[in-house]
């Protein structure tokens, strides 16, 4: 049995601290709204975010960061935008062998940086760290539904520890030290997600989406590769596996998002009713920006970004993406 902190009590945070739980293993999860951690402690489940897991008895919802920092490991499970905050709040209270995770898919609004490189800002460079991610939906991993996902870390014994707190017979996690190439196909999957929605929204088929999948990954790949990530990686569960996921099927809020946009409904109407966060919205800006900054070429987030901060039409999108100058397709 282990000691394990999950920070961040939505449905994918309450999703992970339910499965470790059920694991064996001795589980606080954090959240930052006492009237909700109130409501997990009474109810034994997250009735907002996740109703369908009751949390095991190993399970203890709490509001004290001091309490969540006594584990043996902190996993973060809170949007990308509250990451850098939250991991200056735990500092004070960590003792010095602390080993920090996280399931966040972003980039830190602002500044752009990998989250990672908050980390490592925060804790320097000597504090272990690690990132998961993969095609994964909370409410099936809850249910205990056959799933892999990928743990990332410069630490090989850290990554095959947290990798091995995870997995059961329903739940496989595979190793790597590829941070950069994980955490790139987290977010940018994201942003594909949401012009997938769109595509669908218009009403344009299952050709379109195969398509704009296809092409979605070439743009990962080459935002990736040139910031340092392995070629392998966006290959993998953390890759096309997140990619495919996210894209094709509804319950992912991102895609939801996009298929409103398509369909001509206003953002404030559609976020309402998803009611948590789609992170593919600020990080569109951020890939944008960043692959302006590095020459890479990514038109699909380019058109994405566009509709979301420049108004953009849907339609007029497509016609951009579409009217492109041909090239062969191996060309990145």
């Amino acid at each position: 049995m282990a000691t394990v902190s999950v920070l961040g009590a939505g449905s994918w945070g309450t999703a992970l601290a339910v499965l470790l739980a059920r694991n064996g293993h001795r589980v606080t999860l954090w959240g930052h709204r006492a009237e909700h951690v109130a409501a997990l402690r009474a109810e034994r489940r997250n009735q907002r975010y996740l109703p369908g897991a009751t949390f095991p008895d190993t399970l203890d919802p709490i509001t004290e960061l001091a309490e969540a920092a006594r584990a043996e490991v902190q996993l973060v499970a809170v949007p990308s935008h509250a990451f850098g905050k939250l991991l200056q709040d735990l500092k004070p209270h960590l003792p010095a062998q602390a080993r920090i995770a996280w399931a966040t898919k972003g980039l830190e609004l602002g500044t752009g940086r990998l989250l990672h490189e908050v980390a490592e800002a925060v804790f320097g460079p000597d504090t272990p760290t690690a990132v998961l991610s993969g095609p994964t939906f909370a409410a099936e991993v809850a249910a205990s539904l056959p799933t892999a996902l990928t743990v990332a870390s410069a630490w090989p014994e850290f990554a095959t520890t947290l990798a091995g707190l995870l997995r059961n017979n329903r739940f496989r996690a595979y190793t790597t030290d590829d941070v950069i190439g994980v955490q790139l196909g987290g977010a940018t999957k994201n942003v594909l997600a949401i012009a997938a929605g769109v595509a669908d929204g218009l009403g344009f088929g299952a050709n379109s989406r195969a398509a704009l999948i296809t092409r979605g990954l070439a743009e990962m790949m080459r935002l990736g590769l040139a910031l340092g990530g392995k070629q392998e990686t966006f290959m993998g569960l953390a890759g096309i596996g997140d990619l495919l996921l996210t894209c094709t099927d509804n319950q992912s809020r991102n895609r939801r998002f996009g298929l409103g946009l398509g369909r001509g409904e206003p953002r404030e109407v559609i976020a309402a009713r998803i009611g948590q966060e789609i992170e593919g919205i600020a990080t569109a800006k951020i890939l944008y920006r960043l692959a302006q900054a590095r020459g890479v070429e990514m038109p699909i987030t380019e058109q994405t970004y566009r509709i979301l901060y420049e108004g953009l039409a849907p339609l007029e999108a497509v016609n951009n993406l579409l009217l492109r100058e041909p090239k062969p397709e191996g060309v990145r």
